[in-house]
């Protein structure tokens, strides 16, 4: 990794990350360039694919979406056509907000998000548990979040890095 990105690269991935709707101006007075080279930087990363999105993070307390639930789900029959048809039912699903295929007794962990237990209730009964390939739910409700990033920890591609 460390031949496709430099130190300055990870300084810009590292405020990209930290706050996306800094300018190319801004960045680019951070990182010591001047902005075309700096622009030049940012647009070779997202054409490699290192950059895959910039997004704005909405605060879910504020818009009355603070219950949050770690839901461990097992199928049936965890062969590769149904895990494919459940993974495709959990994308239709607005609050799944992470799926992780995973190993160990269970099969599939998800991250849902909703307004209350009500709610959450009504997602499990009428939702994810109409799905007829489950055998098994176990939901772990969020009391808080202790940490919460989107960052990726850049300081792992290279010793480098680790100045960040």
């Amino acid at each position: 990794m460390s031949d496709i990105i430099d130190n300055i690269d990870a300084k810009i991935l590292h405020l990209i990350q930290s706050n996306a709707a800094l300018s190319v101006a801004d960045i680019s007075d951070q990182v010591g360039l001047s902005s075309s080279p700096c622009w030049r930087r940012i647009k070779r990363m997202e054409e490699l694919g290192i950059i895959d999105s910039r997004v704005t993070i909405l605060n879910r307390q504020k818009l009355g979406l603070d219950f949050e639930v770690f839901v461990a789900v097992k199928l049936a029959l965890p062969n590769r056509a149904n895990m494919e048809k459940f993974e495709k039912a959990v994308d239709r699903m607005p609050e799944v907000v992470q799926c992780a295929v995973v190993t160990g007794a269970v099969d599939f962990m998800l991250r849902v998000v909703t307004k209350d237990m009500h709610s959450y209730e009504d997602f499990l009964r009428e939702v994810l548990l109409s799905i007829d390939l489950i055998s098994d739910v176990q939901s772990r409700i969020v009391l808080r979040q202790s940490k919460d990033t989107t960052a990726i920890p850049l300081g792992l591609i290279n010793k480098a890095v680790k100045s960040i």
